[in-house]
């Protein structure tokens, strides 16, 4: 069969939102008739979305796991499928759920009901790049020259990504969100976050859980906030925006040429500005408050205010598409490890191994062995002389940035698994334990499963490509 369809599930439970959506994938072989299958996406349809419903909590510190299975099978119901059509998928844990006490029950659990999905914990950088896919800042960075940065404004922070050329060259997460202040229609305040009052204070803010604040005072402090956040994304980090940054400082930005604001916040930008506190509470916080002036301030800025594919919904993954490869002949492997599931990707552009490293530390979870595969795309010219640098500089940055983890993965899409594995082994002294796979393709956010070796010569590999709709 040259084509097939299938169908694909993403959840996102969020800070104060989960959501689902469920999509149709065409899948066509791209491989000659004579090779492995292996197929592409070649159609996305959006099949079902369900509303945006509040994440169910028992508690500050737990998830109301029975709550999000019950959701789940409702949803399943209204989308009118079974758990035995879903074929692929992903659930991802976002903003501050991802540190309750249960998450990652709760996301292995969802799994279980859900099928062979990707499964993570998102955390702020993760989240950015999930976002930033999403919403289409990755894709419009391939059109341009320069940096499009998106920033996904939720309820309790502002997950900001940067793309050049469809590589993510920075992240930085802001205390910026709609239900950082919330209030009644009558403008009481009944909630500020602990996260905002150094922020508050030094802009000279007086706001107090009882109190009764007045239109604009409020319009005020969400000024000063967009303002504070887009002085940051602009390059001032004299800005008090440092302030709201989640780990007290901003790393230096480069030149945004365009800006994209998805999240729950950025799908009011779209809607009338609120012209009252009644209209401004309407979900008992100050988001539309925020969104509108988000759009206001955005416009003295230097940077274009784009719009993007996707607003609420940008972090959700649209589709996870697997892809099933045979390693090349020539591998390398210690005893004992395989299978494994789930290892997510980073690539090593032009032979960057500490870059590329930071970053993975920065994505996934560090206190997970291995944490990440790593990725060498495909070479010009391989020889003896570069296997042995590669296999030096791997090694050594591998030891001194995770030493806790005694697992490397290395894939290569040249037919040189089998000699860098060797070397990767004799300079780790046998300390390390090795995977080395050759003749596989694979992107940076692709998840992996390897399978039992087969005839001690080859492994299966599955590839999960997290894939989302264009507009």
């Amino acid at each position: 069969m040259d084509e097939q369809w299938i169908i694909s599930v993403g959840i996102d439970l969020g800070t104060s939102t989960m959501k689902l959506i469920v999509s149709r994938l065409k899948l066509a072989r791209k491989s000659s008739p004579f090779g492995l299958p292996r197929f592409e996406i070649a159609e996305r349809l959006l099949a079902y979305e369900s509303e945006v419903t509040s994440t169910p909590l028992l508690s500050e510190t737990e998830i109301d796991m029975a709550e999000v299975s019950l959701w789940l099978q409702k949803e399943y119901q209204a989308a009118g499928i079974r758990l035995s059509d879903i074929k692929t998928g992903a659930v991802i844990i976002t903003g501050e759920t991802a540190n309750k006490g249960n998450a990652k029950q709760l996301l292995h659990s969802l799994a279980d009901r859900a099928g062979d999905f990707v499964v993570a914990t998102a955390g702020a950088d993760l989240e950015s790049l999930l976002a930033g896919k999403g919403s289409g800042a990755m894709k419009r960075s391939l059109q341009m020259r320069g940096v499009v940065c998106n920033v996904d404004v939720g309820g309790g922070t502002a997950n900001t990504s940067f793309f050049r050329r469809g590589h993510m060259v920075e992240t930085v997460t802001f205390h910026v969100g709609g239900r950082l202040v919330r209030l009644r229609p009558e403008g009481e305040v009944i909630y500020i976050s602990a996260a905002i009052r150094p922020w508050l204070d030094a802009n000279g803010f007086k706001l107090e859980a009882g109190q009764t604040v007045s239109f604009g005072y409020l319009k005020e402090v969400a000024r000063q906030m967009s303002r504070s956040m887009l002085d940051c994304l602009a390059g001032d980090t004299d800005s008090t925006g440092v302030l709201l940054s989640v780990n007290g400082k901003v790393p230096i930005m480069p030149p945004v040429e365009e800006l994209m604001i998805s999240g729950g916040v950025g799908g009011m930008l779209i809607t009338a500005n609120p012209q009252s506190l009644p209209e401004t509470a309407v979900y008992g916080d100050f988001g539309p408050l925020l969104a509108a002036c988000l759009r206001e301030e955005a416009r003295h800025y230097p940077f274009a205010l784009a719009v993007p594919d996707h607003t609420f919904r940008a972090t959700v993954i649209g589709a996870g598409m697997q892809s099933t490869e045979i390693s090349g002949a020539t591998i390398h492997m210690s005893p004992g490890l395989l299978p494994m599931k789930n290892i997510p990707v980073i690539k090593l552009d032009h032979l960057e191994v500490k870059k590329a490293i930071e970053l993975g530390l920065q994505v996934y979870d560090a206190d997970v062995c291995p944490p990440f595969a790593l990725f060498i795309p495909h070479l010009q010219t391989v020889t003896y002389e570069l296997i042995r640098q590669l296999s030096e500089s791997l090694v050594a940055h591998y030891r001194t940035m995770i030493p806790g983890c005694r697992t490397l993965i290395v894939l290569c899409e040249n037919d040189m698994g089998k000699a860098l594995g060797q070397a990767l082994k004799l300079r780790s002294s046998g300390e390390l334990s090795i995977v080395c796979v050759d003749q596989i393709k694979v992107e940076f956010g692709d998840y992996l499963d390897l399978g039992e070796p087969i005839r001690d010569t080859m492994i299966p590999v599955i590839v999960k490509t997290l894939a989302f709709h264009s507009g």
